[in-house]
């Protein structure tokens, strides 16, 4: 680890250089970009090489190779940089006509795909030079409640590895935090056009089926088993996925169905040719909720993307 004597010897452009080249895999290229001579770009690896005690990259034929050491430090310097990039950018006054700046969103895609696209057709009308980039998050155990489940994310929020998570979200958040709710959501029970299960969904019915559950870490057992449960009742989870995108393509394909948020069936049922029942069982209801801290709503750039989305972050049934 850099001692405070060698902090103040590094240059940050060093970094960018790093980057660039990690990137270009070529010495000549990475020059063309950063507007260097070959000469310097060398110099300034040599430099890297010395400071950081390892040759980084090596030379082939073609270009260059990273070396386990550099490919360990890709993930770190690229995170110095993003948040080196965010720091200067939010000194800077915000005007979302002309800025070019990028955003970074946390939410499951059956959440993300629900108010990607009004965001997205807000931003080409009135922030066209802006970007977002989207983090898939999915609850860390297998979800009973709501309750606290989507706690883990707040130090990403407070330690700004993204700018607002969209989740489900019942309870207050700590105070240093800011929450607007987005819309309320549910889940139906969906299936392939012409299961069986659509003529006849009761309980009965529903326990005799295969499921799929959407979980990220392959824990198939959730509230609704809790609940069969008590009623001396159980079902089988013959398949769990990492993410409702994924679910949608299998059941569309196979007799297993799976109980999906209702706005993300309803943006997307036509495209895979499914249907959705109401369920035969309680199933979760919540609202979806933006969230960020009240100090990254000191950022102008956040706090103007935080009321878009409140504006924009409503559920269309055309997708």
């Amino acid at each position: 680890m850099l001692n405070e004597i060698d902090l103040s010897r590094v240059d940050l452009n060093l970094l960018v250089l790093f980057e660039v080249v990690l990137e270009e895999r070529h010495v000549g290229q990475a020059a063309e970009r950063l507007s260097l001579s070959p000469s310097a770009v060398s110099h300034g690896l040599g430099r890297l090489r010395r400071l950081l005690n390892d040759p980084l990259f090596l030379r082939t034929p073609k270009g260059v190779v990273p070396t386990e050491r550099a490919m360990d430090l890709a993930a770190p310097v690229a995170d110095i940089l993003t948040r080196t990039r965010s720091v200067i950018a939010t000194a800077e006054p915000f005007d979302a006509a002309t800025s070019t700046r990028r955003f970074k969103i946390g939410a499951p895609d059956g959440v993300s795909a629900v108010f990607l696209s009004p965001l997205l057709s807000a931003l080409h009308v009135s922030a066209p030079g802006v970007d977002i980039s989207v983090r898939q998050i999915l609850p860390p155990r297998a979800v009973r409640t709501t309750d606290s489940v989507w706690d883990p994310v707040l130090p990403d929020i407070e330690a700004r590895a993204m700018d607002i998570a969209v989740v489900p979200a019942d309870n207050a958040v700590p105070a240093r935090f800011v929450a607007r709710a987005l819309y309320e959501e549910d889940f139906v029970i969906a299936m392939r056009a012409g299961h069986p299960f659509s003529k006849n969904p009761t309980l009965n019915a529903y326990c005799q089926e295969q499921h799929l559950v959407v979980s990220l870490t392959g824990d198939a057992y959730g509230f609704v088993d809790d609940f069969l449960a008590e009623q001396g009742r159980k079902r089988r989870a013959a398949l769990t996925v990492p993410n409702f995108m994924f679910a949608l393509g299998v059941i569309s394909e196979t007799d297993l169905i799976a109980a999906l948020p209702r706005s993300f069936l309803a943006m997307y049922s036509r495209y895979f040719g499914l249907v959705g029942v109401e369920p035969p069982l309680p199933l979760i209801r919540s609202r979806i909720c933006a969230i960020t801290s009240k100090a990254a709503l000191m950022d102008a750039g956040v706090a103007w993307l935080f009321d878009l989305l409140e504006r924009t972050a409503r559920p269309s049934a055309t997708g």
